[in-house]
């Protein structure tokens, strides 16, 4: 059986932090990111691709909130602008993507599916907002927007930072329809699921599937979907080659192969921003956890290059390294 791999791209895969968010912009930045997961394709991995959502769910919801005030027409609530998101991504992923499979002469069947995720309406997050949405914002137009939509924002640690809309993040309970992206991934067909961290539903106390005003964190989603379809790799792709330790402090330390142990030690002792990467490096310790073989975090652009991405296993030692360095 080929081995599976499931792809979590990071929003930066698709739209830099420098760049205003054009079309052209974005599919070119996803072509460049879809060109470094051809060598997985020609090891003979079967390939499953998540994305996240933050910086276009955000637009989506400052557009409706624009059609409204200027044209009455009625906003969409916050589940329904994330699967207009996960459609929209999807296509732009997919028809990138055939292109890149196209120029390398690979034959493969690419599948976008609109992914409905399982929360509990009940989970903390939903009295404590954590998930950045949207693009960043001075302080004055963050206070403006609070005020008028009383929406909560953030101060944005990284440099030349200003403030961004968080919203609830509640965790992943189940990936609806999962077996369907197993079978058709299993059969060599490359599926892009649980796209911006899948749809939010619950279900209520009569039964019914309901709609959650949340956007699901897309790297523990990807997870989830990850031990659910006994996915051997999973990868996350960000902005930065590796995972740091005290990231942007005078003693960053890279960190390149990591444990379990390690990597719970590192959480404890609060190592990780929680609103960056602290989520990814849960994401990928859950993974290991529930029997993945190994999760790797690493830049966009440098996938392909194994000397890059901080790799975690079970228990580190140099053999899984040989594997990790001699895929099959």
């Amino acid at each position: 059986m080929s081995k599976l791999a499931v792809i979590a791209l990071g929003g930066n895969a698709l739209l830099r932090a420098n760049q205003v968010g054009t079309i052209d912009e974005q599919e070119q930045n996803t072509t460049d990111t879809l060109e470094n997961i051809i060598f997985l394709l020609k090891e003979g991995y079967n390939v499953v691709i998540s994305h996240g959502n933050g910086p276009q769910v955000g637009n989506i919801v400052m557009r409706n909130d624009a059609g409204e005030q200027m044209y009455n027409i009625p906003q969409m609530p916050l589940d329904v602008c994330v699967a207009d998101s996960q459609g929209g991504i999807g296509y732009m992923i997919e028809r990138a993507l055939k292109n890149v499979l196209k120029k390398h002469g690979i034959k493969r069947n690419v599948l976008t599916l609109m992914t409905t995720v399982e929360v509990d309406i009940n989970d903390k997050a939903f009295k404590n907002p954590t998930k950045r949405i949207g693009k960043m914002v001075s302080k004055e137009e963050a206070d403006k927007l609070a005020a008028q939509k009383k929406w909560v924002f953030k101060e944005e640690q990284k440099e030349n930072g200003g403030y961004r809309r968080v919203v609830p993040s509640p965790q992943p309970k189940d990936i609806m329809n999962w077996e369907v992206v197993e079978k058709n991934a299993r059969q060599g067909t490359i599926v892009i699921a649980v796209g911006g961290g899948g749809i939010p539903v619950y279900y209520d106390e009569k039964g019914d599937l309901r709609p959650a005003e949340a956007v699901i964190d897309k790297d523990l989603a990807s997870s989830v979907l990850a031990r659910q379809i006994k996915a051997d790799r999973f990868y996350i792709l960000t902005d930065v080659p590796f995972v740091y330790a005290n990231f942007g402090k005078p003693d960053q330390k890279v960190l390149e192969f990591l444990d379990i142990n390690d990597t719970k030690n590192y959480l404890e002792a609060g190592t990780f921003g929680e609103g960056s990467m602290a989520p990814k490096i849960n994401a990928a310790l859950q993974f290991v956890e529930g029997g993945g073989e190994m999760s790797v975090i690493t830049e966009s652009k440098k996938l392909e290059d194994k000397s890059y991405g901080t790799k975690i296993t079970k228990e580190y030692d140099n053999a899984d390294m040989r594997k990790y360095d001699n895929v099959k």
